[in-house]
């Protein structure tokens, strides 16, 4: 373990929410640390919980000040920052399925066609 840690070099956390700060992500590491000592670890956690609960309410206050300013003037980001917010993502499809043999189907009637069968097989 001695060796790996010297070897190894320690990879920093990185935030999973774009709201997150440096202070959260510290103590976050301060209260895995302190798994062994409950009442420690419980302190911790409700300090985190707060920080985490400001930090995300202002990110949220600033992007939507920045939705209300972009509604006349640049429209595409605004729906951009509102889907940030909201979570929702759209997926484009590919537009493609497979065979039953495996082959991959592209022309519009064709994957229709492959839809109806699968349906007709399952029922």
């Amino acid at each position: 373990m001695e060796a790996a840690t010297e070897v190894i070099p320690k990879v920093k956390r990185k935030a999973k929410q774009k709201w997150m700060t440096e202070e959260i992500l510290n103590l976050m590491e301060e209260r895995r640390c302190a798994k062994g000592n409950k009442e420690k670890y419980e302190q911790i956690h409700k300090i985190v919980q707060e920080k985490c609960n400001m930090s995300k309410e202002n990110w949220i206050n600033e992007k939507c000040k920045e939705i209300k300013q972009q509604r006349k003037h640049a429209p595409q980001t605004m729906y951009r920052n509102i889907e940030e917010i909201t979570g929702k993502r759209t997926f484009l499809s590919t537009g493609c399925i497979k065979a039953m043999n495996g082959d991959i189907i592209i022309d519009k009637e064709k994957i229709l066609e492959r839809w109806a069968e699968y349906i007709r097989e399952t029922l």
